[in-house]
């Protein structure tokens, strides 16, 4: 689950010191190393010295991780197969990081030639016409990897290459690979490439890269070119059973020397930290209000109302985070015009009622059983309320709350909402025995804001309202109202 790139990004310049010629790169001590070479190095050199590997992949340490590091050290292309936002393409990308941050390259060479390893024959004879003088440019790894989202619309040409007509025009004949107009693959050469969702990709399509994954040369309209490419081929894939889009063929699938499976967070601490990393949150968001939105998560993965051959990403719990958050920001706005009694204008803290909104605007990335139509808000309201009493328990269960149930004995409501502000709801609670202990259990501190308060007053009501110790009523105006049972 990556965030969105810059559409034009900067591209990094070499450091001045590095060596401008072939005969300078020799004097310097360079050696010429496939890829793969060049990454079981790196990844040894990370193991030995104890640096992270693979910074950012959450929850695969001692799972995923070690079988991408064995198809690494083995030399292994590798297809990852794993339902949507399992951060299937975030850990692809990751790989890059292992890659020389700088490698040498024929200076215009479209297919990123090493210049000790010349591929075409324009470039063979560059090199033997200038020798030790032939100018050397410098590639980032930041350019050596690429990517493409398979799509039916994919050709042969958009990912191997094509005739350009032009050059054929021009007096070249057609077995000169100076006439093609090189894809994707090619151009990626001494790097990674990735396929996205391979199985969408047209089997006849899929063909085209069985050389590319085995042989290590490519064919253009007919006829072979002995180009010996070096990279690292790497796919992503949901399960057949789900998708129903295509497959992947059976030789492709042989081609590939490792099969992983990856897997949403396998608790929730884990979840949360998925939260916390990813999440762009716009306003404070308490832990208590997050671990009720992991739980939540984890809750509509596992309810029989949902497809289980689906999936529910992590985009589920991330965006639910970023809605509460957002909830919060909508409320100190709308009530920046009524400052609290001191003054303060309302700060934008997230409550546990803000994630109420979360059922009707996320429901659209859960796919449910078909005999679940029409109850979707239903159910994921459901599975709301049995996530948050069950943080209620974790963080609450034996704590002396008689406080709060007193309050509404004497027939006394409590109003909070989405437009209740933490002064005017802090008003209502005054002081109740039992709060500060409830703070320190919420890791609230022993000066937390209103508003943090606020966030744990509603939390505790709600708790109690889902353990049947209070009564509950929203009223047409969006009020919720909590009062004595009965």
């Amino acid at each position: 689950m990556g965030r969105v790139t810059a559409p034009n990004p900067v591209i990094p310049v070499p450091p001045a010191d590095l060596p401008g010629t072939l005969g300078a790169l020799r004097a310097a001590g360079h050696q010429y190393r496939t890829v793969k070479q060049e990454l079981r190095d790196n990844l040894l050199a990370r193991m030995r010295s104890g640096e992270t590997r693979f910074p950012g992949i959450v929850g695969y340490d001692d799972s995923v991780l070690p079988e991408v590091e064995r198809a690494l050290l083995a030399g292994h292309d590798m297809v990852l197969l794993g339902e949507r936002g399992q951060g299937k393409t975030r850990l692809i990308r990751a790989l890059g990081g292992l890659l020389d941050e700088w490698t040498p390259v024929i200076a215009g060479s479209v297919l990123n030639e090493h210049p000790m390893h010349p591929l075409t024959p324009a470039s063979v004879a560059q090199v033997a016409e200038a020798g030790d003088e032939l100018p050397i440019g410098w590639l980032h790894r930041s350019m050596r990897y690429g990517e493409k989202l398979a799509t039916p619309d994919t050709s042969v040409g958009d990912l191997i290459g094509d005739v350009d007509p032009i050059r054929i025009a021009q007096g070249r004949t057609l077995g000169d690979p100076e006439t093609i107009h090189f894809g994707l693959v090619p151009r990626t050469n001494r790097g990674i490439f990735a396929v996205n969702e391979l199985p969408d990709l047209a089997e006849r399509i899929q063909v085209a890269l069985l050389n590319v994954l085995e042989e290590r040369d490519i064919q253009v309209r007919g006829y072979q070119l002995r180009l010996p490419l070096d990279l690292l081929l790497v796919a992503s894939a949901n399960p057949e059973d789900y998708t129903n889009r295509g497959r992947i063929i059976t030789p492709l699938k042989d081609r590939f020397g490792a099969e992983i499976r990856t897997h949403y967070p396998v608790d929730l601490e884990l979840e949360l930290a998925l939260i916390r990393q990813e999440a762009d949150l716009v306003a404070a968001v308490p832990e208590h209000v997050l671990e009720v939105l992991a739980r939540f998560a984890r809750a509509v993965r596992e309810s029989p109302s949902v497809d289980p051959r689906s999936g529910v990403s992590a985009r589920f719990a991330i965006a639910a985070a970023e809605t509460v958050a957002g909830a919060a920001l909508r409320r100190a706005g709308l009530l920046a015009a009524s400052a609290s009694p001191d003054g303060r204008p309302e700060a934008a803290v997230a409550r546990v009622g803000d994630a109420v909104s979360v059922t009707s605007t996320l429901r659209g990335k859960v796919e449910f059983e078909s005999g679940e139509e029409g109850r979707e808000i239903e159910v994921l309201a459901h599975l709301l309320r049995t996530a948050t009493a069950e943080t209620f328990r974790a963080h609450l269960a034996g704590l002396d709350l008689s406080g709060f149930t007193a309050l509404v004995e004497d027939g006394t409501a409590i109003e909070t909402g989405e437009l209740v502000g933490s002064a005017e709801l802090l008003r209502q609670v005054g002081t109740v025995p039992g709060l500060a202990k409830v703070l320190d259990r919420l890791g609230l501190g022993d000066a937390p804001t209103p508003e943090e308060a606020a966030a744990a007053v509603e939390f505790v009501l709600e708790g109690l309202h889902l353990t049947r110790r209070l009564g509950k009523d929203v009223t047409d105006t969006g009020r919720t109202v909590y009062g004595g049972r009965g």
